[in-house]
């Protein structure tokens, strides 16, 4: 069959994709930029290799969407461990530090979500994209130099302990403002039981008013691109 023009593509649509644990948002970036072949591809914010979920792709003409979709609210649900940190707050390194948890309550724990809820000041993760110096913090941090961060102010609209069955893992979700770190609030709720969490899981399930339940596998994508560029087959 003759194969379709990517200029579907150029003129711009929005794609919604369930990012796969392990990929990098740029791996999907540029593996959707290899399968349209058009230049102009971009996300609407970076999620972590460890999390999944939503991501926003805008192609073509519609990449200059993307400040206004990364603006949007965004929900996500995820676990944290009690009792360790690691220096990327999250399983990117390895748990240490470990606290002693026979003086931590479900109560306690609520009480901290509650705290964490609203208006904050939050410190980025000193492993993260931020630039500083003209590189990246993370690079900074790998390089073993001191980073210091300053702190932001971020929205946490809902905080809610979803499960504490498996303790000392602890189920979540989280309503907040654009800018907002999970791996920070997952450091800043151990920090203030005083024992210390760290990020196990994460799962962007919205974005605005776009939901990962409408979003689309790499698998599943691959195959409507290729319907879209007359590639059956």
């Amino acid at each position: 069959m003759e194969q379709g023009h990517p200029h579907f593509f150029e003129e711009g649509q929005v794609l919604l994709i369930d990012k796969p644990l392990q990929w990098t948002s740029f791996d999907v970036v540029r593996r959707i930029r290899g399968l349209i072949r058009v230049k102009k591809v971009g996300h609407a914010g970076t999620l972590d290799p460890l999390a999944t979920g939503l991501l926003i792709l805008c192609t073509g003409k519609f990449t200059k969407r993307i400040n206004e979709y990364m603006a949007r609210e965004k929900e996500y649900t995820g676990t944290f461990v009690l009792g360790a940190t690691t220096p990327t707050y999250d399983l990117e390194s390895d748990p240490g530090n470990p606290k002693d948890l026979a003086g931590v309550t479900a109560e306690d724990l609520l009480a901290a979500a509650n705290r964490l809820t609203g208006e904050i000041w939050q410190v980025p993760p000193i492993h993260s994209a931020i630039k500083k110096e003209g590189k990246r913090v993370y690079q900074l941090a790998r390089e073993g130099k001191e980073v210091t961060l300053d702190p932001r102010r971020v929205t946490i609209r809902e905080y809610e302990i979803t499960d504490i069955g498996a303790w000392p893992e602890i189920s979540f979700r989280v309503v907040c403002s654009t800018g907002t770190y999970i791996r920070s609030l997952a450091h800043d709720t151990g920090a203030a039981l005083g024992c210390g969490a760290y990020l196990s899981g994460l799962r962007r399930t919205r974005i605005g008013e776009f939901s990962v339940e409408g979003a689309m596998t790499m698998e599943m994508a691959e195959t409507w691109i290729k319907e879209k560029l007359g590639q059956n087959g």
